[in-house]
């Protein structure tokens, strides 16, 4: 029987990765005009960690997706992993898979990978709080999976991070149809009971996905410090998000 999971969930990881290269490929492949200037893919230069943290932590059947928007030039930029905060993703994930340089860098946001010690404060938040209510990432990632809607990080010539809501109309469509069709298979192979977006853009992504799927959907505040709420005690309010959607704050369902 164990032998059998073995064989179902390395068929779960060989999709996952294969569905994310071709992400990865998609994106890459678009053009961005001013203010954008340096357009980073993690799923490109970061590979590596991102396959590891779909091969170890994916699973099929549970209850529910968290979707971020993008990656952080301090998370997911310099770690591959959504919300990857570095130490919570060193430390606590256990990725330590090694992080390339990309092929054109903004001088003023070097990829650093693992040895980078600025911290990601949405990351911090959100993996702290697994941690804290969960203990183990295995009783977190029995009850959920994070990932980001697009790959892609966006970098004016001052190296201010640009999120994908702020591209011209064209160019966020064009963007938003391999995110979409990823999404959808994702949503395809984890099989979520309810898909939580974090902030009110991921939401709004996976609305139509939800009403098609027949699938519950609803919002998580987005641990940004530009967010005032975040900042009067995001953990808190995010449990509270949580059972309001029927979701587990803790090691146990329900």
């Amino acid at each position: 029987m164990e032998l059998a999971h073995t064989r179902f969930a390395m068929k779960l990881d060989e999709k996952l990765v294969r569905l994310v290269r071709e992400l990865g490929m998609a994106v890459d492949a678009l053009e961005f005009s001013p203010p954008v200037v340096h357009v980073y893919n993690p799923l490109d230069y970061a590979r590596a960690a991102a396959e590891q943290y779909l091969r170890r932590f994916a699973r099929r059947g549970i209850d529910a997706l968290w979707l971020g928007m993008n990656p952080g030039p301090f998370g997911m930029v310099q770690t591959g992993v959504p919300f990857g905060e570095v130490a919570a993703v060193r430390d606590w994930l256990r990725i330590d898979a090694p992080i390339r340089r990309p092929r054109c860098e903004h001088p003023r946001r070097p990829i650093e990978g693992l040895a980078c010690r600025r911290s990601e404060v949405s990351g911090k938040r959100l993996w702290g709080f697994a941690a804290e209510r969960f203990g183990t990432p295995e009783r977190f990632f029995a009850r959920y999976f994070v990932w980001n809607y697009c790959p892609l990080a966006f970098l004016s010539a001052s190296g201010a991070n640009l999120t994908p809501d702020k591209l011209g109309a064209a160019e966020r469509l064009r963007l938003q149809q391999p995110c979409d069709r990823a999404l959808e298979q994702i949503v395809e192979l984890l099989e979520p009971r309810v898909l939580v977006g974090v902030g009110a853009f991921a939401t709004a992504r996976l609305r139509a996905l939800a009403e098609r799927e027949g699938l519950a959907c609803g919002t998580l505040l987005h641990p940004s410090p530009a967010s005032p709420r975040a900042n009067r005690g995001w953990a808190e309010q995010a449990e509270r998000d949580l059972r309001e959607l029927g979701l587990a704050c803790g090691g146990a369902s329900g």
